[in-house]
């Protein structure tokens, strides 16, 4: 059937390959996606082990780094282990677990509300967590069970408040962050007052605490927070599917099959879960929730927040600062203040270049 004798509006059979040439097509930016998020990790990965080993070697007591491996291999003994095993390990595991944990967090949230704004430390549950450690370390004692166990519940409320203020017809994520926003500026006004009320010794405390600092952490502390943010990172994969779909929309969501409120509200509980154990350990760390995200997007090149490229991201980010706050600053500071210096300028950057290309 040629062109004149064909009836309008039907199509001509294509070639027998041409369907496979379209579909290969349609599926090579999602390989390339994958390609660049794989590399991503593995480079991330191999900065992180960098950095580890750095983290083993450098302190008042130096290392040379087949002496540092050499504990786990039994080549070394003596103080060298204990400093090892029992110093310079578990913090940093610690820093790249939360690390991890902060920047899958912040993932979860810019894609809940399609923000690059949107993270915990800037829509209050940072401060929702340092609200219910210090009432928990001013009522109920200093133990870290309770420590934890306020710091969950102080995160978990101050989402269930921002949820239901913000929730109107929907989730919309400007509206998010804005209530946000104001629950975290209350928040830390409750803190001020909190800290001005108690005595002098525990004001200090909680307050170098409340920087976001990884000093105090041991293999006594770094064990079962560790347990419970490898555990919750677990639950991540099977929210996966669901924040696709939600990232093109709750509409979309809906017609594609997706219980968009139930799998918002389980989102939301894992991060805040993922908040919650890290802050109770080392504080408010902030800006690593907003940074690593959008930083793992641009390196991945992908449509949407990539939340295993972010994890890896955000161990290596957190670690390298916390060796920043260590060995490069001549005054060891709390590791918070490196991250705030560092997503400060990423903030900036970050607003200027949304203000330019809108």
């Amino acid at each position: 059937m040629n062109a004149l004798t064909r009836p309008h509006g039907v199509r001509s059979p294509e070639p027998p390959d041409a369907e496979g040439r379209r579909a290969e097509a349609t599926h090579r930016p999602d390989t390339a996606v994958r390609r660049r998020s794989a590399t991503v990790t593995l480079v991330a990965a191999i900065v992180t082990l960098v950095f580890g080993v750095l983290a083993l070697t450098l302190g008042d007591y130096p290392l040379t780094v087949p002496e540092a491996l050499g504990v786990f291999t039994g080549e070394t003994e003596g103080f060298a282990r204990t400093v090892v095993l029992e110093w310079r390990l578990p913090r940093a595991a610690v820093a790249v677990l939360f690390g991890a944990a902060l920047a899958v967090a912040g993932g979860v949230f810019q894609t809940l509300t399609r923000n690059p704004l949107a993270s915990p430390d800037i829509i209050g549950l940072a401060n929702g967590s340092f609200t219910g450690m210090l009432v928990a370390l001013l009522l109920l004692g200093g133990s870290w069970p309770l420590l934890t166990a306020g710091s969950l519940v102080g995160g978990l409320a101050a989402a269930v408040a921002i949820y239901l203020l913000a929730y109107r017809d929907g989730l919309q994520g400007f509206r998010f962050i804005v209530v946000g926003i104001g629950i975290s500026a209350m928040l830390a006004s409750v803190n001020t007052w909190m800290l001005l009320r108690v005595e002098l010794e525990t004001a200090l405390f909680a307050s170098a605490w409340g920087a976001g600092t990884l000093n105090g952490v041991t293999a006594t502390t770094a064990v079962p927070a560790g347990i419970c943010v490898v555990a919750l990172l677990m639950l991540v994969p099977l929210l996966v599917p669901s924040l696709r779909q939600m990232d093109l929309g709750d509409d979309v969501a809906r017609a594609t099959g997706v219980r968009v409120d139930r799998a918002r509200l389980a989102s939301i509980t894992v991060a805040v879960g993922l908040v919650s154990v890290a802050t109770a350990v080392a504080g408010p760390i902030a800006f690593v929730a907003l940074a690593a995200p959008q930083i793992s997007r641009r390196l991945a090149r992908s449509p949407g927040v990539p939340l295993g490229v972010t994890a890896a991201v955000g161990g290596a980010l957190l670690l390298g600062s916390d060796l920043i706050a260590q060995h490069v600053i001549p005054l060891t500071v709390p590791v918070g203040v490196v991250t705030v210096a560092l997503g400060g300028g990423y903030l900036v950057w970050l607003l200027l270049h949304e203000g330019r290309r809108r």
